[in-house]
């Protein structure tokens, strides 16, 4: 493997991962933007963007956009999050300038109004779909209790009121003030000429004009608080329990990824034995998530209405014990071998290369190979992890319980 990365003179980065024997080659630009940037007139604004970037360019109609991905062979699409918005495609090595030029020209959309118009409606259709889907919108819901009046509050898609209400004006000046070149990186991993990428991103990008972009970064402060959102109509109640944890600067957040694999693995882990083993719950897990000056531990629980006061009861005792006798030698194990072979079985992939690499540079503007990240879990130790439960303690949580009547808590 050899990594590489240029910067252009208007200010785009271009950064790769170069492996001679893969046989794909995996494409991304990740712009530094999301909801967390948004005003909330323009709640939503960032998600709504990345899909008009597939309805049409000054050079190709929606049609065109989609056709060519499809005549290239590629594996592509976008998605949009808290703090970046990710367009990417794999293909194969021979079709990387083509890719390129298209992906750039869609990072420069028309934003034609009957295109806004049309898009609205699917972009609203979501939203509705989203709140009417267990668990009804529920994570947004908490995550907005959870960072309060914080920019890290903000939904992804945005509410009914504030898509309805934006305009195209409004989506043109949101686009010309965070898709500056200073503000993109253009990653890569697979089979590549890395000379020949700068090349074709200098074609096809290098007359973008720069401009600052800049991010408030404030360290949110959060107020725990436990609320209950009625849903007659379901048949199950839905936890969902967001407490702090490290942020993306923090070394620590090594050990609290290590901490979510222990306490709520989808399989062999303390919540899925303790309730999922035993059949007092469908579904438990934890992840955590990392954002700029800020972390948080998510938990999901899904059972029967009736249980989800005992189960909310249970979630809270282990994390007490945890934070009081910590985690054993065995289990530290056991969670860096799931994390260690996860890494090593998905970086055989282009494609999960160049998520990993563009992510980790333009959140940490740093590159890690598979074997630094393999060594950076393999020396967690379990005094690490009482540290970290010591300034992050799960038991300082925002819960959120969503379901019929019976699941109300007592």
């Amino acid at each position: 493997m050899e990594f590489h990365e240029a910067v252009l003179p208007n200010g785009l980065e271009v950064v790769a991962e170069r492996n001679p024997r893969a046989y794909s080659t995996a494409i991304g630009f990740f712009v530094k933007t999301g909801a967390r940037d948004e005003s909330e007139e323009l709640s939503g604004v960032s998600h709504f963007l990345e899909h008009m970037a597939f309805k049409g360019t000054q050079k190709r109609s929606a049609e065109e956009v989609n056709r060519e991905l499809d005549e290239l062979g590629s594996h592509a699409n976008a998605y949009t999050s808290e703090e970046q918005t990710v367009y990417h495609a794999t293909v194969l090595p021979e079709y990387a300038e083509p890719t390129i030029e298209l992906l750039a020209d869609m990072l420069r959309p028309a934003l034609r109004e009957e295109d806004f118009e049309l898009e609205k409606k699917v972009i609203l259709e979501e939203i509705a779909r989203d709140r009417d889907q267990p668990p009804y919108g529920g994570f947004e819901i908490a995550i907005a209790r959870h960072f309060g009046k914080h920019p890290l509050g903000k939904s992804v898609l945005g509410s009914e009121a504030s898509v309805s209400a934006l305009t195209p004006q409004q989506m043109k000046a949101y686009f010309e003030s965070r898709y500056a070149p200073g503000n993109i990186v253009l990653a890569a991993a697979g089979k590549i000429q890395f000379d020949a990428l700068c090349e074709y991103a200098k074609k096809y990008c290098g007359h973008w004009a720069p401009h600052a972009a800049t991010r408030e970064l404030v360290r949110p402060k959060t107020v725990p608080a436990t609320d209950f959102l009625l849903k007659e109509s379901s048949t199950q109640s839905y936890v969902l329990r967001l407490a702090d944890a490290p942020s993306v600067e923090d070394d620590a957040r090594v050990a609290a990824r290590l901490l979510s694999v222990i306490m709520g693995d989808d399989s062999g882990s303390r919540y899925f034995w303790e309730c999922v083993d035993s059949g007092a719950a469908e579904s438990v897990m934890m992840a955590s998530y990392e954002y700029q000056q800020a972390g948080m531990y998510m938990t999901y629980v899904a059972g029967r209405p009736e249980d989800a006061g005992a189960l909310l009861d249970r979630i809270a005792e282990m994390e007490l014990e945890v934070e009081r006798d910590g985690v054993s030698e065995d289990e530290l194990e056991r969670a860096k071998t799931k994390v260690c072979s996860h890494l090593v079985l998905h970086g055989e992939r282009p494609a999960r290369r160049m998520f990993a690499i563009g992510a980790q540079w333009i959140q940490r503007r740093e590159y890690r190979t598979i074997r630094q990240a393999v060594d950076e879990y393999q020396a967690v130790t379990a005094a690490e992890i009482d540290a970290l439960l010591r300034e992050y303690p799960l038991h300082r949580a925002t819960t959120l319980i969503i379901g019929p009547e019976s699941a109300r808590p007592k």
